[in-house]
């Protein structure tokens, strides 16, 4: 039962941090007074669909922020994603290289181009996809063919991109990661849902791939509701993505002209206008939540109890905080106790290999992804 001796201390300590005993959610979106403001002013003039002033704003925000030259917003980050592929040029029957811990969003977007995720394990010190497994796994499966792009031996199938994931927050090992798969001609989309706010060696997530996304849905660190961007420093890259994310529409004062299947995928300005004030803030969510991090790896120090810190040479933004205790059971009984004493806990993303839909997708041995799941537990995160 030391799980859930811990686990009474732990409601304690977080209902210290939150000055509360009500229910204290997993992470909790934090608005100032700005946020009512700009969405007030869309309401007032009337552009609260794709077209206002406030998507151009906040793509510009992001911009200066995360210091990539282009950003197009999107609705969410599935659809970032999913654009972000079709740029790329993922097609019917390629395989795309992923992790299996991660929200299922990254694996259905790849099903969406018709392409199947190729599953590669992840490291403990990133959560992220591991360098050195997607070497051994290229270097015995990888073949550059006469066309240039690298065949997987085993499925015959294109390996056309790789999807590293920043999970929780935590920057993943991308430069490695794209060093090696330049070597085989496979492009990197950088998942950065979970990371803005981090960097690594100074570089924002979604940097180093040709492609980045991000999301901003309500548990995220800042919110438009629903929304999501394609981040790059690809003028071609950007002007395409705007392009089949408002429904490959041409320019004309009057006519409906479309050029090729396009997607309705562009941002709203009242969710945008949400964007903006959340911009204002990013900085001070950021600060608090490394605060945050700190007391809680102080406080699970004195328990022996592994706290996930930000990997070596990285700021990460702690979007979830979290901990690894010894073996499922123990992770249950956690699990169990906080969560019927108001204090909301929850386990790591389901391995995508285990689900009924992806099961039958190549993957390597995934050992670490496997006794991750079985021991970490995300444990309260908003923004104190």
């Amino acid at each position: 039962m030391k799980s859930q001796l811990y686990g009474n201390e732990f409601v304690e300590f977080v209902q210290e941090i939150y000055r509360t005993r009500e229910f204290i959610p997993l992470h909790a979106p934090c608005f100032g007074d700005k946020e009512r403001d700009y969405v007030l002013d869309t309401l007032d003039s009337t552009y609260v669909s794709s077209v206002g002033e406030y998507v151009n704003q906040f793509e510009g925000r992001l911009s200066e922020y995360t210091g990539a030259k282009y950003v197009v917003a999107t609705i969410n980050g599935t659809a970032a994603l999913h654009t972000a592929l079709m740029v790329g040029g993922v097609q019917l029957d390629d395989e795309v290289i992923t992790s299996p811990l991660t929200f299922v969003a990254t694996c259905n977007a790849v099903h969406y181009c018709g392409a199947r995720p190729l599953f590669v394990d992840v490291e403990w010190d990133t959560l992220g996809l591991s360098p050195e497994s997607l070497a051994i796994f290229l270097d015995d499966c990888g073949e550059i063919r006469d066309d240039r792009l690298c065949w997987n031996k085993k499925s015959n199938r294109i390996i056309r991109a790789c999807i590293p994931i920043h999970n929780l927050g935590h920057p993943a090992r991308v430069k490695e990661i794209e060093e090696i798969c330049k070597a085989y001609n496979i492009l990197v989309i950088e998942d950065a849902a979970e990371s803005l706010g981090s960097f690594t060696s100074g570089v924002h997530t979604g940097r180093i791939g040709q492609t980045g996304i991000l999301s901003f849905n309500g548990n995220k660190i800042i919110t438009t509701g629903g929304g999501g961007a394609l981040i790059t420093d690809d003028k071609e890259v950007a002007r395409r993505a705007k392009h089949l994310t408002t429904t490959a529409k041409q320019a004309h004062p009057w006519l409906f002209l479309h050029d090729e299947i396009g997607y309705n995928y562009r941002l709203p300005n009242i969710n945008a206008a949400l964007g903006c004030a959340q911009m204002e803030q990013l900085p001070t969510h950021v600060n608090k939540k490394r605060k945050l991090a700190h007391q809680y790896k102080e406080w699970f120090s004195k328990k022996d109890i592994e706290f996930v810190s930000e990997p070596s040479g990285a700021s990460s933004n702690y979007w979830l905080n979290s901990i690894v205790l010894s073996n499922i059971e123990d992770r249950d009984e956690f699990l169990t106790y906080t969560n019927s004493h108001n204090v909301m806990t929850r386990a790591m993303w389901t391995p995508m290999h285990t689900l009924p839909m992806y099961r039958s997708c190549y993957r390597t041995n995934l050992a670490n992804a496997e006794a991750v799941e079985k021991r970490l537990v995300n444990i309260p995160s908003s923004v104190v």
